[in-house]
């Protein structure tokens, strides 16, 4: 699998975007024919030039054309250097070439979205190229895209910077017909850009997740997480323990399949082997590891973690699915462990009280020993050369033993027992990953307080320091966040099919990324947004 290094870099800088629809303005006026015009904001201020984007006319050209516009994408692009010029329209005879052969997968799929023949390493230039390189430094996934005389040269320090490139192409062509002349220059404000899906509630075809990578791609996400084991069902095939796996499931020879196709849209898989809570499904065929509070009664999806077979257990998942899901993203969960909701859980399990004594002194607590297990957990992982999250409930307060440094803070609820506002976290050094419930959650069936989340609401209201309902944590932390996740859950898994869940995250997907690629106030209103995201397709 290709290796990838996701760079942060939250470019707080120009940005340059048209006022208009249109691929280009309809009427010219103030540079002369063949000039390059300034940058400018939403508003029009001229902000400055930029060396070299000047278009240059080819042989004959006579015509004199407006001002080019800058390209409306979903997400927005951060910077457009305007030039007059015909653009660049698609044509049978064009081809795709790139300067270094790691780009090949990128200039073969961009040469068929299009209809151009892929032509390989080439380094002669013709009418109606689209180059496709690797150069300079900074964000991996930053590029340049340039459109001049009659041709398309996209450039980035990384394979993924050049690939966004690509994907803006596409939404150009595809929008307008025509990329419009001039210069882009574009990178995310947010190195973490997410879809998590809950397949083990609901199982999801290969087809239907492979049909969402695509999505994704064309939107810049980069993250797809895999919530594959709850109480309700394990669905990924076992080697190592094949007992514990459901009728209905991905095989392994699938979710390779899965990973290759992200892979090759720079899309990283995160799984989700949740614990010490929500094993149902894996407990089922392990009932003796099944914890029972003092008076024999089974815990809902809670494993025993003061046994030593039950940390072999789920050791044993973990290093199987280290070998499958090849990305450097791994989420260990971690929330909702049903002993530490009761009043006294030293009380209510003894043999949790008694383990934490044994492993933490006299003065060990049940959290402790929760907070250890996740600790031992993410060993295991680490051994894998993983970076690892969990979310926010599995981190508990007044603890004498502390979550691993390295864990990021997978943020989703305030709404737990002993809940903590995120600032807890971010004051302590830690990366917090927006999750928030009350803006990425779309729950099936809508139980208990929630509502299927729209595409307006987190356009308008939510960005990504909007970690916990709908306040902001301060700007001194945006760069300890990350990034975030749109999440779709499935607790009631009839209450949706495949392509009404499809149709249902359509929008707040598109809105999600705005917000995560582009730090300022959009520029278009929600309903123009919505119209672009209609014309895209």
């Amino acid at each position: 699998m290709r290796k990838r290094a996701v760079v942060a870099a939250a470019v707080v800088g120009t940005v340059a975007l048209g006022t208009g629809i249109g691929v280009w303005a309809s009427s010219g006026g103030g540079e002369p024919d063949g000039g390059a015009a300034p940058a400018r904001t939403p508003s029009g201020r001229v902000t400055g030039t930029s060396p070299g984007t000047a278009a240059t006319p080819r042989a004959g050209t006579t015509r004199s054309y407006p001002l080019s516009q800058a390209p409306r994408t979903i997400p927005a692009v951060r910077s457009h250097t305007a030039a007059r010029g015909p653009g660049w329209k698609p044509a049978k005879a064009d081809r795709v070439v790139v300067s270094d052969a790691e780009l090949a997968d990128e200039g073969r799929l961009i040469a068929g979205e299009l209809g151009l023949a892929y032509a390989g390493e080439k380094d002669d230039v013709r009418a109606g190229d689209v180059r496709l390189a690797l150069g300079g430094g900074g964000n991996q996934e930053s590029y340049t895209m340039t459109v001049r005389d009659g041709r398309v040269d996209i450039s980035g320090p990384g394979e993924a910077g050049v690939f966004y490139g690509t994907r803006t192409l596409k939404q150009e062509v595809h929008g307008g017909g025509t990329a419009p002349e001039g210069v882009v220059r574009d990178e995310p404000a947010k190195p973490v850009r997410g879809f998590m899906l809950d397949i083990a509630r609901k199982p999801f075809s290969e087809t239907w997740i492979e049909d969402r990578i695509r999505e994704l791609g064309d939107l810049k996400f980069n993250e797809l997480g895999l919530h594959f084991s709850d109480d309700q069902a394990f669905r990924i095939e076992s080697s190592t323990h094949p007992e514990i796996v459901s009728p209905d499931h991905l095989t392994k020879a699938q979710v390779r399949r899965i990973v290759a196709l992200a892979d090759s849209r720079h899309i990283t898989v995160v799984p989700e082997l949740d614990s010490p809570g929500h094993l149902g499904a894996v407990l089922a065929a392990h009932p003796d590891l099944r914890l029972r509070n003092a008076s024999g009664v089974v815990t809902k999806g809670a494993i025993d973690i003061s046994k030593p077979a039950s940390a072999k257990l789920v050791d044993d998942l973990l290093n199987e699915y280290a070998g499958l899901f090849t990305g450097s993203q791994w989420h260990l969960g971690g929330d909702e462990y049903q002993a530490l909701t009761v009043k006294d859980p030293g009380a209510s399990y003894p043999q949790l009280a008694a383990a934490a004594r044994q492993k933490y002194g006299a003065g060990g607590t049940v959290a402790d020993l929760a907070t250890g297990w996740l600790n031992d957990r993410a060993n295991t992982v680490r051994a894998h050369g993983r970076t690892m999250r969990a979310w926010n409930d599995g981190f508990y307060r007044g603890t004498s033993v502390q979550a691993a440094k390295d864990l990021q803070v997978a943020y989703w609820t305030g709404k737990e027992i002993g809940a903590r506002q995120p600032v807890e976290y971010l004051s302590a050094g830690r990366k917090v990953l927006n999750y928030n419930d009350e803006f990425l959650y779309y729950v099936l069936g809508q139980p208990q307080t929630f509502v299927y989340p729209t595409g307006q609401r987190i356009y308008q209201q939510w960005n990504p320091r909007v970690l916990r309902g709908t306040t902001a944590v301060p700007a001194q932390y945006d760069g300890q966040i990350p990034g975030g996740s749109f999440a779709v859950w499935c607790d009631f898994p009839g209450a949706q099919t495949e392509a009404q869940v499809a149709a249902g995250i359509r929008m707040p997907l598109r809105a999600t990324v705005q917000k995560l690629w582009y730090p300022d106030t959009p520029p278009l209103s929600w309903t123009d947004f919505q119209n672009l995201a209609n014309r895209l397709g």
